[in-house]
């Protein structure tokens, strides 16, 4: 569906930190029919991947070394105010805050258990201009060995309430502001490799999930889990030609998020 604005709290908008951008637009494009505007060297080469003309995701240099990566965006009215919370509640400011050309303020943290994420404070940029279509962001899920901590520690930064599930023997967190899925906690157990860090999982919605992972390994990328069939979607882990991890999943059709 289309949006143009977003509840604080909410997740708003998701973006690449790539090594080579050309190859992942190429890679990106193919996968999900994405079209990449460049912003030009104003935005440091930062590109926008639009479908139907609006905005669905960014593609970015990545300032530091290690693998690429995909960064989830929260909506907030105070950047400021944001970066307090996270740091009384055990977290860490990474970079920011900064004035994004007049689109909007943002910050990049780290959670108590090493996850990273970033608050948007939107001004001309309110987020993402289509959810939950195929090609577009669809659910946010934070993968973690701290999920207590984890719910402790948001709850205080962005007011988020939590419901708890038992799916197939194993404890999934729903996180929601008000009636609104923001998104959830997956524990790691020990079927997660020790050098996978504590991390937020995008997923993007697809027509047809096994089609998508079949083209991600066409593309060059990888399959780390799935195809799975869940009551709420049909999905894969996967990552691209860089290693940056990301889900696609073919939602039911009654499915608003992975455990509603």
């Amino acid at each position: 569906m289309e949006k143009t604005s977003y509840t604080p709290g909410t997740p708003t908008w998701v973006d690449l930190g790539s090594r080579d951008v050309g190859a992942a637009m190429a890679f990106y494009g193919q996968l999900f029919g994405w079209d990449c505007k460049s912003q030009g060297e104003e935005f440091g080469g930062y590109h926008l991947a639009q479908l139907r003309g609006l905005n669905v995701a960014g593609l970015g240099g990545q300032p530091q070394p290690g693998p690429a990566w995909w960064t989830t965006y929260f909506s907030t009215v105070d950047v400021d105010a944001t970066i307090a919370r996270v740091e009384g509640g055990g977290g860490k400011l990474v970079a920011g805050p900064m004035d994004v050309m007049g689109e909007g303020r943002l910050a990049v943290f780290m959670d108590p258990a090493g996850a990273t994420f970033s608050a948007w404070q939107p001004m001309k940029h309110a987020g993402a201009g289509i959810v939950g279509e195929p090609g577009t962001m669809w659910w946010h899920e934070l993968n973690t060995r701290e999920p207590i901590r984890s719910v402790e520690f948001y709850g205080h930064v962005f007011g988020w309430t939590s419901k708890q599930y038992d799916s197939d023997g194993m404890d999934y967190t729903l996180l929601e502001v008000g009636e609104e899925d923001v998104g959830g906690i997956m524990p790691m157990g020990a079927d997660f490799p020790a050098e996978v860090p504590n991390h937020w999982l995008v997923y993007f919605a697809v027509e047809d999930c096994d089609a998508a992972v079949e083209k991600v390994r066409s593309l060059g990328g990888d399959v780390k889990m799935g195809p799975t069939d869940i009551p709420v979607c049909r999905f894969a882990v996967v990552s691209d030609p860089e290693g940056a991890v990301f889900a696609v999943a073919k939602p039911t059709e009654s499915a608003g998020a992975p455990t509603s």
